[in-house]
């Protein structure tokens, strides 16, 4: 029976799965530090799931790290393993393995989720046939815009997260001076994500702590410095994601991934986030009209690797 083969290779951990034809996707977790390279990995995961890698007939990889212009080799950003989608082949006899961006894949899932993956901040108006935009904060902030093309989706990726950090206030303000005087030209993504948040706790004077952690103190202690850098942290991630939907008109809808919205989950609906993403001045009518959802699937990317695949 032939089967597709999709991964999701993170900086410490890859989640690889195989889809067979009629058959529940079967998926399997792995500590990278356990093994010297991909390619040791994949060999175990195919062992674990008792297929031959010869009934593969696709396979995509959303990998985290850059994809060579030629799409075929990728180096990942936080771990020295480079992988080679031709060697892959050749050692494993699968064709042509695709290599994504793993938030390229994210969006993908993100767009083709269900309504049980989804909790929607804003319904909003949506359009049909309008463009997508999937923002994501987690250890990065990574965007894509999605479009609708010939019954399925373009993905557009972005660098967003790379724009210059816009204050909406002059706490805001201050604390953009703040991160300027560590790093120089500051950008979105040194707010919007997780060491973000926990540079925002550090500004308001909260100790030094991870953003899990920041988070937690948040939820104890309503009146704290964390619980002040988590709105602070709220508002600019709706602000952010408004003014990338402003730019590319995302009337279909705008998808937030990425792990921390899923944390936020009960936060979010009760923020400022959808205020903040609706304060576009004149602008403010249509940035109403645009769905915003929260996608919650911890396979995320996987299933998005695996549409991709499909393609």
């Amino acid at each position: 029976m032939s089967a597709t083969l999709a991964g999701d290779v993170g900086g410490t951990k890859t989640l690889l799965g195989i889809a067979r034809e009629g058959a529940p996707l079967t998926h399997r977790r792995y500590a990278n530090a356990d093994f010297p390279d991909f390619t040791a990995l994949l060999a175990a995961f195919l062992a674990d799931a008792g297929s031959p890698a010869a009934a593969i007939h696709g396979a995509c990889l959303a990998l985290a790290g850059p994809i060579a212009d030629d799409g075929r080799s990728a180096r990942l950003t936080n771990l020295p393993w480079l992988i080679d989608a031709d060697a892959l082949g050749a050692r494993f006899g699968i064709p042509a393995p695709r290599l994504v961006n793993d938030f390229a894949a994210a969006a993908m899932g993100a767009v083709t989720a269900g309504p049980a993956d989804l909790v929607t901040l804003q319904s909003g108006e949506p359009l049909p046939g309008a463009p997508r935009l999937v923002v994501g904060a987690g250890t990065g902030l990574g965007m894509a815009i999605v479009l609708p093309e010939d019954g399925g989706w373009r993905i557009v990726p972005g660098e967003g997260g790379h724009v210059a950090f816009a204050p909406a206030d002059a706490e805001q303000a201050r604390l953009r001076d703040h991160l300027a005087a560590g790093h120089g030209r500051v950008t979105w993504e040194r707010v919007v994500s997780g060491p973000g948040l926990a540079a925002i706790a550090g500004f308001l004077g909260a100790p030094d702590l991870a953003p899990e952690e920041v988070v937690a103190r948040a939820a104890t202690s309503p009146g704290g410095a964390e619980a002040r850098a988590l709105a602070i942290f709220l508002d600019a991630y709706g602000a952010f994601a408004g003014d990338m939907a402003l730019a590319c008109l995302a009337r279909g809808g705008v998808f937030l991934a990425g792990g921390i919205a899923a944390r936020l989950l009960d936060m979010l609906p009760a923020s400022g986030f959808v205020a903040a993403f609706n304060a576009k001045a004149e602008h403010a009518a249509i940035a109403a009209r645009m769905p915003v959802h929260i996608a919650t699937d911890p396979l995320l990317g996987l299933k998005g690797a695996f549409a991709l695949a499909l393609r």
